[in-house]
């Protein structure tokens, strides 16, 4: 189980500032939508140049032209870049192509997908390296939490690892590794913190003994 930190809203020095502080209790750097908007695909080089032994993660929510938005994303070092669920399957088919070409991964994310355990079947069956479970922060102030549909997902899902990501937090934590996802993201649950160092540490302790046992 990998621990992926979520960064959403930052800049790049921003961003730096906080990874320096928790990379060694983290696998995976996630450049968020918001930051790629903001700052462009710069923001994903300059953290995998800054920090070259963490995958760094581009949060592009592909929804057509996968092929050349993968290969754009992995040309800036993004180790693993996302593609919308909802989206149809040639578009994650020719994701997965370019990513294997460029060995990269994709991660689909299945926010707002309205049949998931129909969509994670077929999914799953395109190759890709992850599929994520995901409620969107509009979803989250409306009181939805992700670990219901990861349970779905766990029960399908045949060859993806499977991931989780929306509004987790050290509380409920333990809740989430219960399920055994793959990949657990967290955003604000490390970044929103006043000791991030010792959140991520708290964080990466629980999940390293849950896949212990």
């Amino acid at each position: 189980m990998k621990l992926q930190l979520a960064l959403d809203l930052v800049n790049i020095p921003e961003a730096k500032e906080v990874v320096n502080e928790v990379q060694e209790h983290v696998d995976i750097v996630e450049i968020g939508t918001p930051v790629v908007i903001n700052e462009g695909l710069r923001a994903v080089k300059e953290i995998k140049e800054a920090f070259p032994s963490l995958q760094v993660l581009a949060d592009l929510k592909i929804m057509d032209a996968g092929a050349y938005e993968v290969m754009k994303a992995s040309e800036a070092g993004a180790d693993i870049i996302t593609v919308l669920g909802a989206t149809d399957d040639a578009t994650i088919k020719g994701a997965v192509e370019e990513a294997k070409k460029r060995g990269a991964q994709i991660l689909v994310d299945m926010i707002n997908v309205k049949d998931l355990e129909q969509r994670a079947r077929e999914v799953d069956e395109l190759g890709v390296d992850y599929i994520c479970v995901h409620t969107g922060y509009d979803l989250q102030a409306a009181g939805e939490s992700p670990f219901e549909q990861l349970q779905t997902i766990k029960r399908v899902v045949k060859k993806a690892k499977t991931a989780v990501a929306g509004g987790i937090k050290l509380d409920t934590l333990p809740e989430v590794v219960q399920s055994q996802p793959d990949l657990v993201i967290v955003g604000g649950g490390i970044t929103g913190q006043e000791d991030k160092k010792a959140v991520a540490a708290q964080m990466q302790k629980l999940i390293k003994q849950e896949t212990l046992v």
